[in-house]
């Protein structure tokens, strides 16, 4: 199995990003999306993030596009995860904007739900990433999207983009998403956090150790 790697979203704090960090995760996220429990601004996710190696991905929810680039740039981001309901079109013309990459966030409900959203970005984004649908919020829910139906389908992702899973992911559960899904990457927030925005770090350390089992044994179930 190629490396599965680990961001840490929903940072509110540099001592979490460099909990992140040190603990082995390769991308740190932030919500720069209006409104969230863990919305932070520009200036402040370029305070979490300084002085730690993470990737620095920033989450927008239908941002207009100028003041989209101005807060990525403010904020250093090298990945935009665009979360709302923006186009093809719009995600193409931010990734044509900035040497960051684009991806975009899906939240099927079905098998169709994610083909129809693969087929609908996939010449747009440099990756894609699978969260869980609820009614509460675009994302940070802890909901989970059908795990075993996607799977029958993952073959539709040929390797030319990232693909990333989240929602509702945390250590009893995430070897079962990467033997299933056979991600790029694990996306995790609400599942190591004593509250929103606070990363415990006990919980961190059995998310990441769950995760380098499932890289030696990746038919091992949780």
């Amino acid at each position: 199995m190629n490396e599965v790697r680990v961001k840490i979203c929903g940072l509110t704090r540099r001592e979490d990003a460099e909990l992140a960090a040190a603990s082995g995760a390769h991308f740190g996220g932030v919500i720069l999306a209006r409104g969230g429990r863990r919305s932070i601004s520009p200036d402040q996710a370029a305070t979490v993030f300084e002085g730690t190696p993470l990737t620095r991905v920033g989450v927008f929810v239908d941002a207009p596009l100028d003041s989209l680039r101005v807060a990525a740039e403010r904020a250093k981001l090298q990945v935009i995860q665009l979360h709302g309901d923006e186009s093809p079109e719009s995600a193409a013309e931010l990734r044509a904007k900035g040497r960051w990459q684009i991806w975009k966030a899906l939240r099927p409900r079905s098998a169709e739900d994610f083909l129809a959203g693969l087929d609908r970005y996939h010449d747009s984004v440099d990756g894609l990433l699978l969260d869980g649908w609820s009614p509460d919020a675009p994302g940070g829910t802890g909901s989970r999207f059908p795990w075993e139906e996607i799977a029958e389908h993952r073959k539709a992702v040929n390797g030319t983009r990232t693909f990333a899973v989240a929602g509702g992911l945390k250590p009893g559960n995430v070897a079962r998403a990467i033997h299933l899904l056979r991600p790029d990457i694990v996306d995790v927030s609400s599942g190591v956090e004593d509250a929103p925005g606070i990363k415990n770090p006990s919980i961190v350390a059995d998310f990441m150790a769950a995760v380098r089992a499932a890289r030696r044994d990746p038919f091992r179930d949780s």
